[in-house]
């Protein structure tokens, strides 16, 4: 069973509010999870930059604007 898609977010990012609202809507609330960065130095090193990222199966896959096409092509039928 593939893992559950993780979106890589910090606190006042717009554009992973937007991702946000997106998986919401295309998963469900608990359809996926959410890492906040600021907890961890070595994701905040990784992602500083760069998020939202999406990562699914480990690998990341989706980053800055996310779009639903984007995530459906990235999803699949999940």
């Amino acid at each position: 069973m593939p893992s559950r898609p993780t979106l890589y977010v910090r606190n006042g990012c717009h554009l992973c509010e937007e991702a946000s609202v997106l998986l919401d809507d295309m998963l469900g609330t608990d359809g996926w999870d959410a890492v906040d960065i600021e907890t961890d130095d070595d994701l905040l090193l990784r992602y500083a930059h760069r998020i939202p990222v999406l990562a699914v199966d480990g690998e990341d896959r989706l980053e800055l604007i996310i779009t639903r096409p984007d995530l459906t092509d990235v999803l699949g039928g999940r």
